[in-house]
């Protein structure tokens, strides 16, 4: 018998897909739940993969819970492996009492406390065998909460980084010029949905504090329509130079078409997306020393970390690499040559078939299941 696992999830990025694909191909007997008309789950049905719909409506979704134990019951599952909040809510409930190992998936720091009962019915339920953290930065999180006495166990939270194929990001750069930047202009990416963690307002400051001979321009990507976002923005001398483009389905195109590209989180950052599809397309990242940023970006070779909170020391890392073309082209490739070699997606892949034997050592051994 092959290990057997009930992926559970919303949809997935590209990145989750594909592996799903690939365990599928590695001999993994897995199986997905999700919605079938999902764009993302295309590859999964040229690829054969079972997709198994049952709508997760809330945390606590009594029919879902059900359909899912159902699930379980039917496939004898060694592993339910959930991608986001409610599909962990909900399988916790669905295998109580079944002879199913728990995997978590976690991509933020932080968010949770031993005093939050919701926190003990996700991340904290000791019914977790294991909780894959997107970065160290969220391993290293969960071992230092407090009080020590009510930490999970060292071997529950493990890192395995989330990883990608350049062959994925070969979109034409698109033309600025549809937004009103002038040819030739330097330009400062960003690729974000606006909340107050993700620091844009610091890049808005560094834009204005950069010396008056670098008329630079900042292209804000993503939904980041926010009234305090709107306020600061109005205000600043530098308005003219930024341009908000909206959700854009081809963001890592835009990203592409800018020489440079900064997240300035100031708190909770897990493995950023977006930084990493500008890393693949060769742009040098600027970035905050916010949890797994610096894990992706080796500060002087690869790109630039700062501290957070630090609008000059942003200003002070876009002047150098304004300044110095050969070393914005040198961290670029050094970038993109990093997210070949240290965040390959077939390292993920086998991350996770090494979690799941693991967790699985005896596909065949025996197990107790209660009656449906």
């Amino acid at each position: 018998m092959t290990i057997r696992s009930l992926c559970v999830t919303e949809g997935g990025d590209r990145p989750t897909v594909a592996m799903f694909v690939e365990l599928r191909r590695a001999g993994i007997d897995l199986s997905v739940v999700g919605p079938p008309d999902n764009p993302n789950f295309r590859a999964l049905h040229d690829a054969g993969v079972p997709i198994i719909d049952i709508p997760l409506l809330k945390n606590f979704d009594r029919d879902g819970r059900a359909r899912l134990r159902k699930a379980m019951l039917d496939g004898r599952y060694h592993i339910v492996h959930t991608f986001n909040s409610k599909a962990l809510t909900n399988s916790l409930h669905a295998a109580r009492g079944l002879p199913v190992k728990v995997v978590a998936y976690r991509g933020i720091v932080g968010n949770m406390s031993f005093l939050d009962p919701m926190s003990w019915q996700r991340y904290l339920n000791p019914r977790i065998d294991r909780i894959v953290c997107v970065c160290d930065a969220i391993r290293r999180w969960f071992l230092a909460m407090r009080p020590a006495f009510l930490r999970m166990p060292a071997t529950r939270p493990v890192t395995i980084h989330k990883g990608h194929k350049l062959e994925w990001y070969t979109d034409t750069p698109v033309d600025l010029a549809q937004a009103g930047i002038p040819a030739g202009a330097f330009t400062i990416g960003c690729t974000a949905a606006y909340r107050p963690r993700k620091g844009v307002e610091y890049l808005v400051e560094a834009l204005e504090q950069l010396p008056a001979d670098i008329p630079a321009h900042l292209v804000l990507i993503g939904r980041m329509d926010a009234k305090r976002l709107d306020r600061r923005i109005a205000k600043s001398p530098a308005r003219a130079r930024i341009h908000r483009v909206g959700f854009q389905a081809n963001a890592p195109a835009w990203s592409a078409a800018c020489d440079v590209f900064c997240l300035p989180s100031v708190k909770r950052e897990g493995l950023a997306r977006a930084i990493i599809e500008a890393m693949a397309y060769g742009v040098p990242p600027v970035v905050t020393d916010s949890g797994g940023s610096p894990e992706l970006v080796v500060d002087g070779e690869s790109g630039f970390v700062v501290p957070i909170r630090d609008s000059q020391a942003l200003a002070d890392a876009f002047e150098r690499l304004y300044r110095d073309p050969a070393m914005r082209q040198g961290m670029g490739a050094a970038a993109r040559e990093r997210i070949r070699t240290d965040f390959d997606h077939a390292d993920t892949v086998r991350k996770t078939i090494a979690l799941y034997e693991e967790l699985v050592p005896d596909p065949d051994a025996p197990r107790a299941w209660p009656a449906a």
